[in-house]
C-alpha cells in the first residue's frame, strides 16, 4: 500500500512525531529533531536581508534542513552541483549567499536568535529554487522551478512505487546536490515518512553494510551499476527492495547481470534537470520506455521531439534535445541526443554511432567521444577495454590496438572523421552526479604534446590515480639537458604531478611546499613510467611515486593549503 503523502509545504508544521527520518553520522533524527532545527534556522535567517542562498553540503541531513529552512524564510535556494571554487564565484556574482560546506569560501555566518516564531505553510507555486544541469557536456544551466513542480513528481513516484519499496530505509550512491537525488533520495522519503541516510555511499559495499539488518532501497547511477562484478555482495544485493538508476541508460550487458546475480530488476528512469521526470522501464522486460502520468510526447513534421508535462511550469511544449522512436501506444526508444550530431570537414558524424560501432568491438567495454574545439576540429576517443581487449593491449601494444579499433571503423565510417586522439582509462571519470567528467577528459587532451608525456592509460580510483606514461623524446626539456644524455628534471616530474593532481583532485587550494622529495633514478626518453598519485584532503597532502618495470625514479608529497 502506498504510503499517504505528507506535503512539502507542511512538511515542518505537521504535529512533531519520533519517527526516525534520517540517519546522520551515526545518528538517528527524529521528525521532531527535524522541526526543532529547521524552526532555529529559520528565525536566524529571517534576521537577514539576503535573499539568495547557494546551498551546498555534504550530507544530506544538514542541506534538507537548510533548504526548509530557507523556504519557510522566504529565500530562494540555489542548490550548487559542487563546491569547487569557480562555482562559488560565479554564485556570488549572482547575489548568492553561501551557505553549507563551502570550504576556503566566506560563507553566510548565521546569527543566534532566540525568539522562534510559528511557521507558516510554504506558498508551493512561489518558493522558488534553483537547480543547474549536470555539466557533462558545456556549461552548467540555472533552472528555475517551484515547489509544487516538485511535488507534483513525488505524487507520481509513490504512485508508482511505493507500495513495492513500503518503509525500506533511502540509501544512494548519488548526490542530492542535483535533481535526482533530490527527489529521490530526500524529498521523497521525507514526504512519505522513510528514513533516508544522511551519507552518500561512494561504493555499493558501505551501503550495504549499513542496511544489513533493514530493508533498503539503492538510489544508483548507470556508471555505478556497470561497474558491479564477480566480487559484490550479490546477496545482500537481492535483498533490496529495489534499485533505481538514472542520469543515461544502462548497458543491456549490467541490467543482465544484476538480474542473474542480484534478483534485482533496475528502475530505469528517463528525465532531465530542465524537465523533471519523463518515463521508466525494466529493460530485461520491455527495452521501451514507459512515460509518466501527465508526460505526453509527440514528434512534429522535423522530426524534432516534443513534450508536455505536469512538471513543466506552464503548458508550452518542450523540445527534447534526445532523439526518439514512438510507437502507437505512447511509448519511446531513444536514438541518442540531437546535440551529438557534429561535422569534420564538413561530414556529419553522430558521436553516439561512433560509440555504438566501438561498444560493439570484443575489445571494448564501453567508451565515450567528444569533439576538440581548436584550429582544426578533431574527435577524441576513451576507451575502456574488455578483457579481450586488455590482453591485446599486453600482447601487442597500444598502437596495434588502435589500428584493429580504426579498422572496424573504416567500415562504417568515413576516415576523416574518425578519432584523432585515443586515450585508454580503467573506467571513466564521473562527477558527483554518476555521469561522465567531460571536463576532466577535455583537459587530458588538450595537454601540450611537446610538454607532457604520453598518456597510455589511466586508472582513477577515490582520491587516487595511476598514470601508465611515455616519455617522448621530443619533449622541449631534452633540449640541452644534456647534449648526448638526455634526462627529465626533476622540476618537470614535480610540474606534471601538480597538473594531473589538479585535473583530477579538482584541487583549488594553492600550493604550499614540498615533502620528502626525492629523485632516486633518472628518466629518459621513450622509459615507461607508472605515476601513482594520492591525493588526502583532510591534511591537503598529494602524494606521488614514479616507477618503471625495476625501479623507483621517484617520490614525495606536494602540500597545498593557505601558508601560516
Amino acid at each position: 500500500m502506498c504510503a499517504e503523502l505528507i506535503s512539502l509545504s507542511k512538511l515542518v508544521l505537521s504535529p512533531p512525531k519520533q519517527n526516525i527520518i534520517a540517519i546522520h553520522q551515526g545518528e538517528t533524527i527524529t521528525h521532531a529533531r527535524f522541526v526543532d532545527d529547521v524552526m532555529a534556522m529559520v528565525a536566524a535567517l529571517k534576521s537577514l536581508n539576503q535573499n539568495d542562498f547557494a546551498l551546498y553540503y555534504e550530507q544530506a541531513y544538514p542541506f534538507a534542513v537548510a533548504f526548509f529552512a530557507l523556504l519557510h524564510s522566504g529565500k530562494t535556494v540555489w542548490i550548487a552541483a559542487n563546491h569547487n571554487a569557480e562555482t562559488a564565484e560565479y554564485l556570488k556574482t549572482q547575489g548568492c549567499c553561501l551557505l553549507g560546506d563551502w570550504e576556503g569560501k566566506e560563507q553566510t555566518i548565521l546569527p543566534l536568535v532566540a525568539d522562534v516564531e510559528p511557521l507558516q505553510a510554504i506558498d508551493m507555486n512561489k518558493a522558488l529554487l534553483v537547480i543547474f544541469t549536470s555539466g557533462s557536456s558545456g556549461q552548467p544551466k540555472a533552472i528555475y522551478k517551484t515547489l509544487q513542480q516538485l511535488q507534483n513528481e513525488l505524487e507520481v513516484l509513490e504512485q508508482l512505487w511505493g507500495e513495492q519499496i513500503m518503509q525500506s530505509q533511502i540509501v544512494a550512491t548519488v548526490s542530492h546536490q542535483h535533481i535526482y537525488g533530490l527527489l529521490f533520495r530526500l524529498l521523497w522519503p521525507l514526504s512519505a515518512g522513510r528514513c533516508f541516510h544522511s551519507q552518500m555511499y561512494l561504493s555499493p559495499e558501505p551501503l550495504l553494510n549499513a542496511v544489513a539488518e533493514s530493508s533498503a532501497c539503492w538510489i544508483a547511477s548507470p556508471a555505478q551499476l556497470k561497474r558491479l562484478d564477480a566480487l559484490t555482495p550479490w546477496r545482500q544485493i537481492s535483498a533490496l527492495s529495489a534499485i533505481f538508476s538514472s542520469g543515461g541508460e544502462l548497458p543491456e550487458q549490467a541490467s543482465r547481470q544484476i538480474l542473474l546475480r542480484g534478483k534485482q530488476q533496475v528502475l530505469e528512469v528517463f528525465g532531465s534537470s530542465e524537465t523533471g521526470g519523463i518515463a521508466w522501464r525494466q529493460a530485461i522486460e520491455d527495452e521501451w520506455w514507459t512515460v509518466f502520468s501527465g508526460i505526453s510526447l509527440r514528434q512534429n513534421a522535423q522530426g524534432e521531439s516534443l513534450l508536455n508535462s505536469a512538471y513543466l511550469p506552464d503548458q508550452t511544449a518542450y523540445q527534447l534535445d534526445d532523439r526518439i522512436e514512438l510507437d502507437q501506444k505512447g511509448k519511446f526508444k531513444l536514438l541518442g541526443r540531437r546535440d551529438r550530431i557534429v561535422k569534420i570537414e564538413e561530414k556529419r558524424l553522430s558521436l553516439d554511432q561512433l560509440e555504438h560501432s566501438l561498444n560493439q568491438s570484443d575489445w571494448v567495454q564501453q567508451s565515450y567521444t567528444l569533439l576538440l574545439a581548436g584550429k582544426r576540429e578533431k574527435i577524441a576517443t576513451v576507451l575502456v577495454l574488455s578483457e579481450t581487449g586488455e590482453q591485446l593491449l599486453q600482447q601487442q601494444g597500444r598502437k596495434a590496438l588502435v589500428k584493429v579499433l580504426r579498422k572496424q571503423l573504416m567500415s562504417t565510417f568515413e576516415t576523416v572523421v574518425l578519432p584523432k586522439k585515443w586515450l585508454i582509462m580503467s573506467s571513466l571519470p564521473l562527477n558527483s552526479q554518476g555521469k561522465i567528467d567531460r571536463s576532466i577528459l577535455e583537459q587530458l587532451f588538450s595537454l601540450d604534446s611537446h610538454r607532457f608525456p604520453y598518456i597510455q592509460a589511466c586508472n582513477l580510483a577515490d582520491n587516487s590515480l595511476e598514470l601508465q606514461i611515455k616519455i617522448p623524446a621530443g619533449l622541449v626539456y631534452f633540449a640541452g639537458h644534456f647534449p648526448g644524455q638526455p634526462i627529465l628534471p626533476g622540476v618537470t616530474q614535480l610540474a606534471w604531478v601538480e597538473t594531473f593532481g589538479k585535473i583530477f583532485f579538482n584541487i583549488s587550494n594553492p600550493f604550499s611546499h614540498m615533502e620528502v622529495v626525492k629523485f632516486k633514478k633518472i628518466i629518459r626518453p621513450d622509459d615507461l613510467i607508472t605515476m601513482t598519485l594520492i591525493w588526502k584532503p583532510e591534511t591537503g597532502k598529494l602524494y606521488f611515486e614514479l616507477r618503471s618495470t625495476e625501479d623507483l625514479h621517484g617520490s614525495g608529497r606536494l602540500v597545498y593549503g593557505e601558508q601560516g
